[in-house]
């Protein structure tokens, strides 16, 4: 789903091309799930003819500043993107809306034409979005629950050390949780881990304090290099995990960063192939092994991210072959994989006295299908179609816990029926 770097990309576009300019044209969705709480027509009225002062994001959301309130507030979920015609904003693979595709696309959920012209547009191929009309977008949820930026609110790493010395959850949910930093999405988790040679499942509480300096380090820097090449994953470091979970090759590179250049870019990042079928994944010639944790899967290599300390105790326990299974719902960004996501999104803090979700998940169900990557996944999905007729498939595929019905063999008859013709059968 976009993460920080898609966000502050579309915000730094906005930014650079909109502000100033006059909104002299808007059409809005008839889309309730997507446009929340108020008419297409009220929407449309209550901007026209207003100027766009400023662009602002937090964690995962962007909200447009205008000369006078409401302002737009817009809840990216699983494939909200912000277009500018004419102008490169990103190359998000969920997003992407395609040159050749009728403009506003079909999936438009927000358009607006400025009174030079130019034309911007919030698309959603998977409804997941939420598109707000908010007077004070910082003082309603989501945004009021977030926990600090991760780029633009970093914690130091005192207090990021002792914040986690409170938590005795797994580290990846917690990262996950926008409650406690915001703008880390699933594979800016697993990519700092590893940078950070921490395991996903490491309890937060039992971080080292060497441990925590250096995961905050590979946070800081890994959003940094994100932000800095504007979201575009060809552009991202070579040897990131990410371009090993979605399949990307990586090239050939020198060991010098210069400029957020991936051609020049350090060879020891996993963001390159995070999508390689078990087995099949590796970076810097070390295997990647895939498990879930927070309810979502997660990437990670087992030769440098070792668990510690009880977790390792616990793990040592649990039967060879169980850990490091994706579960059907997890496969190829299926069904419930989304809806956590949507919920990470939604879910900032969790409220008083409930733990944040993901923590001890149920063990996965044994898979039905042969595992696909998410860009499949999204061909499937390109047409725009309800998603919940894809969950009730991953529903109905179940059936696990039933027994073959025993034969009854013909000397087993009960005497009572001897002479009588069997019921449904024909003389």
């Amino acid at each position: 789903m976009p993460e920080l770097p898609e966000v502050e990309a579309a915000r730094r576009a906005i930014e650079e091309n909109c502000l100033g300019k006059k909104i002299k044209r808007v059409i809005i969705a008839d889309d309730t799930k997507v446009i929340d709480g108020i008419l297409p027509s009220d929407f449309e009225n209550s901007i026209l003819g207003k100027t766009i002062v400023s662009a602002r994001r937090k964690g995962k959301n962007l909200w447009l500043e205008l000369d006078s309130p409401p302002f737009p507030s817009f809840q990216f979920g699983m494939a909200g993107a912000i277009y500018i015609k004419g102008v490169a904003v990103t190359k998000y693979k969920r997003s992407a809306v395609k040159d050749t595709e009728e403009w506003p696309s079909k999936y438009s959920k927000f358009f607006v034409e400025l009174d030079d012209g130019l034309e911007l547009s919030f698309t959603d191929k998977r409804r997941f979005a939420k598109v707000r009309l908010l007077a004070n977008p910082t003082s309603v949820r989501p945004i009021s629950e977030l926990g600090p930026d991760a780029l633009l609110e970093p914690m130091t790493v005192e207090e990021f050390a002792e914040s986690l010395a409170k938590k005795k959850i797994t580290i990846k949910p917690l990262l996950l949780d926008q409650g406690f930093v915001s703008g880390i999405g699933n594979w800016i988790a697993d990519e700092v881990l590893y940078q950070a040679r921490i395991h996903p499942l490491q309890t937060a509480s039992s971080l080292s304090k060497e441990q925590c300096e250096a995961l905050h380090t590979s946070i800081k820097e890994v959003i940094q290099h994100a932000v800095q090449v504007s979201a575009d994953s060809k552009e991202f470091p070579v040897e990131w995990l990410f371009h090993f979970r979605w399949g990307k090759k990586p090239g050939k590179v020198n060991a010098v960063e210069v400029d957020a250049d991936s051609s020049q870019f350090p060879s020891n990042w996993i963001f390159h192939d995070r999508e390689k079928k078990p087995g099949k994944a590796f970076v810097d010639g070390k295997k990647i092994d895939f498990i879930t944790a927070g309810g979502r899967t997660t990437a990670y290599v087992p030769e440098l991210q070792k668990l510690s300390g009880k977790d390792a105790e616990k793990a040592a326990k649990v039967r060879p072959g169980k850990r490091g299974v994706k579960s059907k719902e997890d496969d190829g960004g299926g069904e419930v994989d989304e809806q956590e996501s949507e919920k990470e999104d939604e879910s900032a803090i969790p409220k008083k006295g409930q733990k944040p979700r993901g923590v001890r998940g149920k063990k996965p169900a044994p898979k039905t299908k042969t595992e696909e990557s998410d860009e499949e996944d999204d061909d499937a999905d390109a047409d725009g179609g309800d998603d919940s007729e894809a969950e009730e498939k991953v529903v109905k595929t179940r059936g696990r816990g039933r027994k073959p019905a025993v034969k009854r063999k013909p000397e087993e008859k009960p005497t009572s029926q001897v002479g009588k013709k069997p019921k449904g059968r024909k003389s």
